[in-house]
């Protein structure tokens, strides 16, 4: 989203965690967040890593999500080095399913924040709503496109319960 200056930054490892790491894009798209997507990685770029977190609030970002697998260094490398929240994305890249992903994410010392959402896909698609939510508290606008969001929801719950019970129960449908 290059029309207006990014508010949140979704970072990744590797250009393989892109299929996962695209979900957020997609959400903040939805919601019109403007975001910055980029490779950085804690272990083969860490200087490059470091002076992003540094000059991110600088940028006017105001929060960042990172992906990683394996060891997931990066959202506590980011961490390390800004006061903006950022919240990790543990990806199931390696042998053991996301779970050491999920680990390293959530296990962050004293000191150093991480909001840590749920392994893969779907924890990428909670990243930018929280992100989002975050973003919220400043933006009626944004309150109000999550609020529908919300009810969406809600009545998507509604419809599949209606379903359901008109499947378990077809004598009893109206």
């Amino acid at each position: 989203m290059p029309e207006a200056s990014p508010l949140v930054a979704i970072l990744m490892g590797s250009d393989s965690d892109l299929p996962t790491m695209a979900e957020c894009a997609r959400v903040l798209e939805d919601y019109r967040v403007p975001y910055d997507i980029r490779v950085l990685s804690a272990h083969r770029s860490p200087a490059e890593a470091a002076t992003y977190a540094r000059d991110a609030a600088l940028r006017g970002l105001r929060v960042i999500i990172a992906g990683a697998g394996g060891a997931a260094h990066l959202a506590g490398a980011m961490a390390a080095y800004t006061t903006l929240p950022v919240i990790g994305v543990p990806l199931d890249s390696s042998p053991l399913g996301g779970f050491d992903a999920l680990l390293a994410t959530v296990q962050m010392p004293p000191g150093v924040p991480v909001a840590t959402v749920a392994i893969g896909r779907g924890g990428a698609e909670n990243a930018a709503i929280l992100a989002a939510q975050m973003l919220s508290l400043k933006s009626r606008a944004l309150r109000q496109r999550l609020e529908r969001f919300k009810a969406e929801l809600a009545q998507s719950v509604e419809g599949k319960n209606i379903r359901l019970q008109r499947k378990l129960f077809p004598d009893l449908a109206e």
